[in-house]
């Protein structure tokens, strides 16, 4: 049975993953307020919540016991980057849904694929998860690099499901499966 209500610490060579503390608050308004990551997520630009509500939700991830949010810390730095997330959470499905966001400083240096590995490792080998499914938008190729370099499998496409400006962007669906991690451990 998963239990999601534990917020490990994992430790790769990279990162370390944690529960979040008041001191990440400023890493997650900057993100909010980084016009790349709202194109790249598909938020609304400028729309972030502002510091009051922010503090209040990453302040209260760690008693969530329906989803795991864990801070990514760059282990050269000592410095929060990013977040990864394991939420939706189907219990008689054993499935759930992954989201990440990595700030400037944690971007193009392996950062976020060890995170991402570190998380689904987690999911699959400690919550006895058995699927893992994302969705990446089509002007976001560096994410969705990071998920196939862990594993994640294309499974279809959602067409035009986000404007960008003047244009539509596809969203892929990704996932990967408890058996497919078994054999490559995030190593395809």
């Amino acid at each position: 049975m998963s239990d999601f209500a534990v917020k490990p610490v994992l430790t790769g060579q990279l990162v370390v993953l944690r529960p979040f503390v008041d001191a990440d608050v400023p890493v997650f308004l900057e993100a909010v307020a980084d016009p790349e990551v709202a194109r790249l997520t598909g938020s609304p630009p400028g729309d972030g919540p502002g510091e009051e509500r922010t503090r209040e939700w990453y302040g209260s991830r760690n008693a969530q016991d329906d989803r795991l949010d864990l801070a990514v810390v760059d282990r050269d730095s000592g410095a929060c980057v990013g977040e990864v997330v394991l939420n939706e959470w189907d219990p008689s499905n054993g499935s759930c849904n992954f989201r990440t966001l990595l700030v400037a400083a944690g971007r193009n240096r392996g950062l976020g694929t060890e995170a991402i590995r570190l998380i689904i490792g987690h999911g699959f080998e400690q919550l006895g998860l058995h699927r893992i499914s994302l969705e990446v938008y089509s002007h976001n190729p560096r994410a969705r690099r990071a998920y196939e370099k862990v594993g994640f499998v294309a499974e279809g496409v959602l067409r035009q499901v986000l404007r960008d400006g003047d244009a539509w962007v596809d969203a892929t669906v990704m996932s990967i499966l408890a058996p497919e991690w078994a054999v490559h451990r995030g190593r395809p």
